[in-house]
């Protein structure tokens, strides 16, 4: 019989044999099965597993924020010795945020978009009653997780912030006061690799100070080997594996782990396409020419003007991959979205297949829109949460009067299978789906009308490295045979790498850097790209 723990020994947090289950027209459906483990204080615990493995599952549990369909049907979560799944709605309210802090993985869905940034962290704070000198606390958080001009960004809405910026607000939030324990799901899955480690320094620093443990919830095996102390491997809601990461990520003994490590990209990782010796060069389908977006200031600012992009040109040649690497804010997706017409230039032109996108109306409009389809950043906005997965997918067929309903449904399945979704998924609604599993939908989407250019902003940055993998293979294939051509925006520069033809380096709204990936990631000529390439977490991961 063992001796009983001191309160010096306690962990922080014991998760017993957790069961989680939830209702769904087809009955219970087990997410989560019989996982036990111990986050001590000032510890970092990395739960790694593929999209829909149970992980942020797991996290949602220990705060009490499960699905309403959700419930905890066996085991026990203890925080300080107290048995969460026994206190009252109240009681729990009180501890999330100044006992217990989230970083959803979520941000459009987890801010509110009526009310400023400023104001939202500032009632993270006011509602523990740290409210006091508010105005002043919240500019020292933006300031730390890396917002620029904090002033200015305190009156600011959500919608005008990039992905990644929104991103930094909820890490902002879930840091405001200063929790015993830190639950980060995916926090910085939407982060170019500077501002990410800036953000993980900072957690870092909170744990060193404070001795705030951290659950960090990732895909990312090579963040998961720096920054945490143990890891813990989910696979099909079961945990199969966990001990110090270093032996876990080194030395790994489950055979998901190991497939899961020979996945993981890195620069060392073979190409995934014959990289050609200079810059591409033939028939350019795209051409932008000189492109600038302003925008107007509010507030404070009001009457200044910030531009978003300036003077960008590049060409994306047919059947190639032209990526738009760079930090949160550096124009990738506002250069996307003037791409998709869904912004206005401010200055310069852009061509796709010899016309002028901004002479387009009406039919010929339409038209270009059936020959450039996006993936977004954010899987969530981007779909309907009224809409099944199969009425999503089917959804451009439907506008362009493709196929009947029969014939919609079977291709929705087939798209299905080419993104590594189960069928059964094809019924069900957004929310029912991991983070992942809506960004596949959302790929799934824009390949039903076999496009010509894809435009894909951040469409892996969600993803686990096995299913990642996956549809890299796949945006290879269908380009190799549709002849499709991608802009491929990404802040993961060890894909950019694995998919590139070219590449175009963007900082502070310019391309400060263009060429093939062989000369831009082992030869850089900028100060930048240098610093984005040492900002890489890890080393290259080996079996």
């Amino acid at each position: 019989m063992t001796e009983p723990q001191t309160a010096a020994t306690q962990p922080l947090l014991s998760v017993r044999n957790l069961q989680v289950s939830f209702d769904t027209p087809a009955g219970p459906f087990s997410a989560v099965r019989d996982v036990s483990f111990d986050v001590a204080p000032g510890e970092t615990v990395a739960i790694v597993g593929e999209s829909g493995s149970g992980k942020s599952t797991v996290a949602a549990s220990i705060n009490r924020l499960l699905a309403a369909n959700g419930s905890v049907s066996g085991g026990s979560i203890r925080f300080e010795a107290r048995e969460l799944t026994a206190l009252s709605e109240r009681e729990m309210i009180a501890l999330r945020g100044a006992g217990i802090g989230l970083v959803p993985q979520d941000p459009m869905s987890n801010l509110n978009p009526v009310h400023t940034v400023g104001a939202q962290i500032l009632e993270a704070l006011s509602v523990h009653g740290r409210g006091a000198d508010g105005r002043a606390r919240v500019l020292e958080l933006l300031e730390r997780v890396g917002i620029p001009d904090p002033e200015q960004r305190y009156q600011q809405y959500p919608h005008e912030f990039s992905g990644g910026m929104r991103q930094r607000v909820l890490i902002a939030m879930g840091l405001a006061c200063e929790p015993r324990l830190l639950i980060a799901d995916e926090p910085t899955s939407a982060l170019d690799v500077t501002v990410q480690r800036r953000i993980l320094d900072t957690m870092t620093e909170l744990t060193d100070r404070t001795g705030t443990a951290v659950v960090l919830i990732t895909h990312d095996l090579a963040l998961a080997a720096e920054r945490a102390d143990r890891v813990l491997v989910m696979y099909r809601g079961e945990l199969v594996e966990q001990g110090p990461a270093g032996s876990i990520l080194e030395h790994p003994q489950h055979e998901y782990t190991r497939r899961l490590v020979s996945a993981a990209p890195s620069l060392a990782t073979e190409p995934l396409v014959a990289e050609p010796d200079e810059e591409p060069s033939g028939e350019a389908l795209v051409t932008v020419s000189g492109v600038g977006r302003r925008y107007a200031l509010r507030g404070r600012a009001r009457g200044q003007e910030f531009w978003a992009a300036r003077d960008v040109s590049f060409r994306i040649p047919r059947g190639r991959t032209v990526s738009i690497v760079g930090e949160s804010g550096s124009g990738k997706s506002t250069t996307a979205k003037i791409l998709l017409g869904l912004e206005t230039p401010s200055e310069g032109t852009i061509e796709i297949g010899g016309s002028d996108l901004a002479s387009l109306r009406g039919r010929r409009l339409l038209a270009m829109r059936r020959r450039v389809q996006p993936v977004f950043q954010n899987p969530f906005a981007s779909l309907d949460p009224r809409y099944t997965v199969a009425e999503s997918i089917t959804e451009p067929l439907r506008v362009h009067r493709v196929g009947d309903r029969r014939s919609r449904r079977a291709r929705a399945l087939e798209l299905l299978e080419h993104v590594a979704l189960p069928a059964e998924v094809l019924d069900r609604l957004p929310h029912e789906l991991s983070g992942g599993q809506r960004q596949r939908v959302a790929i799934a989407r824009a390949i039903a009308l076999e496009p010509e250019l894809v435009v894909l902003d951040e469409a892996v940055s969600a993803l686990d490295v096995l299913v990642q993998a996956q549809i890299l293979d796949l945006l290879v294939d269908l380009q190799q045979r549709l002849g499709l051509s991608y802009l491929f925006i990404s802040h993961d520069l060890a894909v950019v790498q694995m998919i590139s033809h070219e590449v175009h380096v963007m900082q502070r709204g310019r391309v400060v850097e263009s060429g093939t990936p062989a000369r831009i990631f082992s030869a850089p000529q900028q100060d930048y790209t240098r610093e984005l390439l040492a900002a890489i977490p890890g080393a290259s991961l080996e079996v």
